[in-house]
């Protein structure tokens, strides 16, 4: 993973800032594209992380329009590219605010398909070999109690399953890791099992390290969950919360 650049959208998420020290680790330079700029600046220096392999950018997932601009003042393209921009709104409160049911699509599935449409339409980078994007469990199936927020990332998931098989002549690998409960500023105050809580340097390893399957599913527990949500019959999945 010597040399290769790593573009992180969506850069200021617990997750994607673990990545920043583990993909530095590996000797990658990366780039940590977010809106909130002062926040990786302090991140990179309360943990001592070398200043001159991580460039800070200004990047806004719903301002559709600076996407095609932002990409191409990036100098040294991408060899990954992790997208792991999150906003997450109650399902009761979604379902009575628009503009912030609305922002959540545009966050997870409306930036990503525009900012990724350009990445991948740039036939000239051809170091380009990975992407991968932070999905969530709660897009497996729909769920009464967080259905508008699964949708979203379930739309996520999708595109990229689609994505993958678009990129597969180029040899271009695109992985999905769909997460359960993070310990993380997202989810602080939520009402969460505290024995499902995983730590966001463990997804950030599982995006590291992720391999060739398109889906990843960090944690033994959540495995299971997985594949039980995807085979329990529909009468069970309504008793759920």
């Amino acid at each position: 993973m010597n040399t290769k650049t790593v573009l992180i959208l969506g850069a200021n998420s617990d997750v994607a800032k673990e990545a920043i020290v583990q993909y530095l680790q590996h000797g990658c330079h990366v780039i940590a594209a977010s809106r909130s700029i002062d926040a990786l600046h302090r991140f990179v220096q309360d943990r001592s992380l070398d200043a001159s392999k991580v460039e800070v950018l200004y990047f806004d997932a719903v301002d559709f329009a600076s996407h095609a601009g932002f990409y191409q003042g990036i100098k040294t393209k991408p060899s990954i590219v992790l997208y792991a921009a999150g906003y997450l709104v109650d399902n009761q409160e979604a379902l009575l605010d628009w503009d912030r049911t609305y922002q959540m699509m545009n966050v997870h599935y409306c930036g990503a398909v525009s900012i990724l449409n350009l990445i991948v339409s740039d036939q000239e980078n051809v170091g380009l070999e990975r992407i991968v994007g932070l999905s969530s469990l709660s897009g497996v199936r729909g769920r009464k109690s967080n259905f508008v927020y699964g949708s979203s990332k379930s739309a996520f998931t999708q595109y990229l399953a689609g994505l993958r098989q678009h990129l597969y002549d180029r040899n271009i690998t695109v992985n999905v890791i769909v997460a359960g409960y993070i310990r993380s500023k997202m989810t602080a105050g939520l009402d969460l099992t505290e024995s499902l809580m995983l730590e966001p340097s463990y997804i950030a390893r599982a995006v590291v390290h992720v391999g060739n399957q398109f889906v990843s599913v960090p944690g033994l527990k959540w495995k299971l969950i997985y594949h039980v949500l995807r085979w329990m019959p529909e009468q069970l999945v309504a008793k759920l919360p």
